[in-house]
């Protein structure tokens, strides 16, 4: 039986010739039915490929909440395919078997709520280590169980993404995917790096965002009070911290790396405490990723 997968576009109408070539590389996809949603955050979607769903949010509800928002409605059009693909709307498929090749990838790791291709810029060669979900980044073509997820080009199942919530949408922008996967594995699940399977994205560093220091130092406190043990939290805080004021000493944006810390800490009893159980805690530092880093 053929695979069917739902897509997620999220588009504010900003990148046009992006989002046009974007959608035509997901429509030459073969030997997999694809259903498409293309969600206007704060718009009414310009860029919409034939019997696409569309969705016109009357505000900016930020990339989780958009996206969200593109998963529900697929829900409401009936019949929704067993797994969700979130692309980026200046990300692009190289050739036309990606998506199957993705579901493939994950009918072989059943114990993968999620399944992420590897990231290069459209030279099909570079991959910023930032693009290399695991802390041995080293090697972009190794493939493995990842903990951390590249939020713009992944495949998830939709009953465990169902089932874990779905995305947080009070983080707005940055570190929603590493919450994710964490509660994807705190619910018994993998994610799995299908390095083989490649995808394009242009080459840009998430600085270039004015909030980006902000919302990722805040979200990152949002991470591990929702998340971890107590005992855990002011650990892997610490770690972070430091990480992140030198990051900030280096490329700049410390005052407003500082407001997030602050933000964050403020606010995190607004986020819901769930923590991971010990033996998750293990599973994490056996694939790799010690819960204090």
């Amino acid at each position: 039986m053929t695979p069917r997968v739902d897509v997620v576009v999220l588009t504010m109408n900003d990148r046009p010739k992006e989002e046009a070539f974007a959608q035509k590389t997901l429509q030459a996809q073969t030997g997999v039915e694809v259903r498409v949603c293309v969600v206007g955050n704060g718009c009414t979607p310009q860029v919409v490929p034939p019997g696409a769903i569309t969705v016109a949010l009357p505000e900016n509800a930020g990339i989780p909440g958009g996206r969200n928002a593109g998963v529900d409605a697929l829900r409401e059009a009936g019949d929704p395919a067993e797994y969700v693909f979130f692309l980026d709307n200046d990300a692009c498929l190289p050739r036309p078997d990606v998506l199957v090749r993705l579901v493939a990838s994950a009918e072989e790791h059943p114990d993968a709520a999620y399944v992420q291709p590897r990231l290069t810029g459209p030279d099909d060669t570079t991959t910023p280590r930032r693009w290399v979900p695991r802390l041995r980044t080293g090697d972009p073509e190794r493939p493995g169980i990842i903990t951390s997820m590249t939020e713009g080009v992944v495949l998830i199942r939709r009953h465990v993404f169902d089932e874990a919530g779905g995305w947080e949408g009070s983080f707005f922008l940055y570190h929603e995917g590493l919450d994710l996967a964490y509660r994807f594995w705190s619910a018994g699940y993998t994610g799995w790096y299908a390095a083989s399977i490649r995808m394009h994205h242009p080459l840009t560093a998430p600085i270039r965002h004015p909030l980006f220091h902000r919302l990722s130092a805040r979200n990152r406190i949002w991470v591990a009070y929702r998340n971890f043990p107590t005992p855990l939290i002011p650990l892997y805080l610490g770690t972070w911290t430091v990480i992140t004021l030198a990051r900030a000493l280096r490329m700049g944006g410390l005052r407003e790396t500082l407001s997030g810390l602050r933000e964050g800490w403020a606010t995190r009893h607004e986020q819901v405490h769930r923590p991971m159980d010990w033996s998750t805690m293990r599973r994490l530092t056996a694939a790799g990723r010690p819960p204090i880093i």
